[in-house]
């Protein structure tokens, strides 16, 4: 049996594996690759394209996929000391890190060829996209600011589905992108709070170690903040409708929410604002957005 077929195969691995890159987390990601998809299609000839969505479906999936199981071969380590961590399947044992790098090697070779079949230039550009995805588990090594890192990983998601439908560049994609790196980035500062002590303990560098807690939730407010900004610049640049606008207006309010609920002296209900209210951001702005080009005049 091939080491691929091993890794994937077998159903207790794969599994195993599924839960080590956490693969329902894809909902933070794939709604905003999809809209500036469906944008770019809507600017283009106003016709969905289904066979470029798919593709884009598994480029996003197969990249994100890399990006996770790597993230836990490179930090198992750290995982082991920290107890929130400790029950990761690296560490308890229940995925080899020889079967982690197999399911990682896969997921890169499957985003490689969907990118492959969608145009030279998303070829082209992989392997850059690939590049913050390796780097970022290595950023809380040298630097007090990882989230920055993993706000870059997350930006190229919205550029790429553009780029997947017209393989031209687009600035209004680069201004979606940014959102999402700004939005990502906030809320995993907020969700480094968690792990202040032991981080400091083992010496973990990121924002809440370094600077504090209350440091690191004013940190997450001001990167919402550019992120409402940015949502709002990207529908004044795409001539959004109204449904998009009102999108807008129930991220804004789901922001609020997120950040009434986590307060620097009371961390929780962390797992609620980063689980729950940002899965529901990325949804809820996906269903308003695809409402709005379709009134609009896109075509199905």
């Amino acid at each position: 049996m091939s080491s691929a077929s091993a890794a994937i195969g077998q159903p207790g691995r794969t599994k195993a594996f599924l839960r080590l890159v956490m693969i329902e987390h894809s909902v933070f990601a794939l709604p905003f690759a999809y809209i500036a998809s469906l944008t770019a299609m809507y600017e283009w000839d106003r016709n969905i394209h289904w066979g470029r969505l798919l593709l884009v479906t598994v480029c996003m999936v197969g990249l994100r996929t890399f990006a996770m199981a790597v993230n836990r071969i490179i930090d198992r380590e750290i995982d082991a000391r920290n107890p929130r961590t400790a029950q990761r399947e690296l560490v308890t044992g229940a995925m080899s890190v020889r079967h982690a790098w197999t399911g990682a090697l896969i997921a890169l070779v499957v985003f490689l060829g969907a990118a492959a079949l969608l145009n030279p230039l998303c070829l082209a550009l992989a392997p850059i996209a690939v590049i913050p995805m390796v780097v970022y588990p290595y950023g809380k090594r040298f630097t007090n600011f990882p989230q920055a890192i993993l706000g870059l990983a997350q930006a190229m998601g919205p550029v790429g589905g553009w780029l997947a439908i017209t393989g031209e560049w687009s600035w209004k994609a680069v201004i979606l992108g940014l959102a999402v790196g700004v939005w990502i980035g906030g809320f995993d500062l907020i969700y480094a709070c968690q792990d202040v002590e032991t981080d400091r303990r083992i010496g973990v560098r990121s924002v809440p170690a370094r600077f504090g807690v209350p440091a690191a939730i004013w940190g997450a407010r001001g990167c919402h903040l550019v992120t409402t900004a940015l949502f709002v610049w990207y529908a004044v640049a795409t001539g959004a409708g109204a449904f998009l606008w009102l999108g807008l207006l129930i991220v804004a309010g789901a922001f609020v929410y997120e950040h009434s609920i986590v307060r620097p002296n009371d961390l929780s209900r962390v797992n609620r604002a980063f689980f729950s209210v940002n899965g529901f951001i990325g949804i809820a702005l996906f269903v308003c957005a695809l409402l709005d080009l379709l009134v609009r005049g896109l075509s199905v």
